[in-house]
């Protein structure tokens, strides 16, 4: 079964955005950017939470539309929804038989998009394999936490750690759920 891989930029202190959603601190070029960047384009699928994609619409996504072209787009959301979603854009309720669905599915590993909600989730059904964080030298304070409300506690497995100019860290792990 393909695995679900959560690719996202942190600050140091485990937020994915700042306050009001503002990412302007996170880097946003560079070699480690050009890195990430390349490896989206090996997924087919993306998965994402409502509030990840309406974030889109702030760069320009028009509702319906998918931020990755290349990719089948799967949104969970209970109150979402579009009159003329393109055909690579569907919108599931959150259950796990879904999620199982989209496993069997996928040609390739799941890119998990986001947001901290969704990703927090995922993580208490133990559905995250593999975490990619993208470790960006800043520290926020506050703002959209990396797992949302999540409370449970897991172990991980360190598996790789790049380093890019501007301290741009890119780690991942294997999640140990047993």
């Amino acid at each position: 079964m393909n695995k679900i891989v959560y690719y996202v930029a942190s600050s140091i202190d485990g937020f994915i955005s700042g306050e009001n959603e503002d990412i302007s601190g996170f880097l946003g070029e560079g070699n480690g950017v050009q890195k990430y960047l390349a490896d989206l384009k090996k997924f087919e699928t993306v998965i994402m939470g409502r509030k990840t994609y309406e974030f889109g619409y702030k760069f320009g996504l028009k509702p319906g539309d998918p931020p990755y072209p290349h990719m089948d787009h799967y949104i969970f959301s209970e109150s979402l929804a579009f009159e003329n979603a393109k055909s690579n854009v569907k919108i599931k309720k959150l259950d796990l038989d879904e999620i199982n669905k989209i496993r069997k599915v996928s040609k390739t590993d799941i890119y998990l998009c986001g947001g901290g909600l969704f990703a927090g989730w995922l993580l208490e059904n133990e559905q995250i394999d593999i975490l990619k964080l993208k470790v960006n030298p800043l520290i926020l304070g506050k703002g959209i936490k990396l797992f949302g409300d999540s409370k449970k506690e897991y172990h991980l497995d360190l598996t790789d750690t790049e380093v890019y100019e501007a301290g741009l860290l890119i780690n991942t792990y294997n999640i140990k759920y047993h």
